[in-house]
């Protein structure tokens, strides 16, 4: 047992450890979306590409913040070090649960330009290259802060409620309920960076079918930070954007990574 726990431990550790290397996501996956009054709600971490992922335990010395919020009510997630799956609450009320996951920062090395090039290519950041040159940074052999926020929503019940802001550094926040709203038009986002709309801010979708097949797409927000995805029944969902920053000055890394994700299903029709 304890050679297990240390394998698992270890195995995650060399994960999380390159992921933003090859722009990998990290997400919080309710075993299941919906559940009844009562009945328990248990969730895993993951991280990997294209919606699909290892499964990490619950490490408390790589978390900053875990915390479900009901009725705009936030209660800390203390689970044992180990744990897979990382999350499993018993006592469940009515209503829209907001799980919410943040790392301890980590940092990583680039060895080669074109490892960085990739990350920068997929998210977005056309810029970037020339802040680099310009701040007379190396080519090579640089390093990289990153920090993972995530968020899930679940509906226990009535699944009645509402996502809000929860105050972390970035987020992306459903502006309208995806088990009880309607979804004829798409859920409408928004992405919020140090509290306020961030615009002109990519984010990734991923929409994995009932038969596992995933799609993805991205777009850009507008001037108030949002943006409307369209949705299928049955279909769960995972919102990814990322803000990349110089890091601060006499640090022992260039630049800073902040990861936003947002997991929820639509129900069937």
């Amino acid at each position: 047992m304890q050679y297990r726990l240390f394998c698992s431990i270890f195995c995650a550790g060399l994960n999380l450890g390159a992921a933003p290397l090859l722009s990998h996501e990290f997400w919080i996956e309710p075993e299941k979306y919906q559940v009844n009054s009562g009945d328990p709600v248990v969730a895993r971490l993951r991280n990997g590409q294209e919606f699909n992922g290892a499964e990490q335990p619950y490490l408390d010395h790589r978390i900053a913040r875990f915390e479900v919020i009901r009725n705009g009510s936030a209660a800390p997630y203390k689970g044992r070090m180990g744990d897979m799956p990382a999350f499993s609450a018993d006592e469940t009320d009515d209503g829209l649960a907001v799980i919410i996951h943040q790392t301890q920062p980590q940092t990583l090395t680039y060895d080669t330009w074109e490892g960085f090039q990739a990350f920068i290519d997929h998210k977005g950041f056309a810029g970037i290259p020339g802040q680099h040159t310009a701040r007379g940074l190396p080519g090579a052999g640089f390093s990289e802060q990153y920090t993972r926020y995530a968020k899930a929503l679940v509906s226990i019940g009535s699944g009645a409620g509402s996502d809000r802001a929860t105050g972390l550094e970035t987020e992306i926040v459903a502006l309208v309920n995806p088990y009880t709203d309607d979804l004829e038009t798409g859920l409408p986002v928004q992405v919020l960076y140090q509290g306020s709309p961030r615009p002109q801010a990519q984010v990734e979708v991923f929409a994995k079918a009932p038969d596992g097949s995933v799609t993805i797409s991205t777009q850009l927000t507008d001037v108030r930070g949002e943006t409307i995805v369209s949705l299928a029944p049955g279909h769960s969902y995972l919102l990814d954007a990322v803000v990349l920053r110089p890091a601060p000055k006499g640090k022992d890394y260039v630049w800073e990574s902040h990861w936003a994700a947002l997991t929820f299903a639509v129900p069937e029709k």
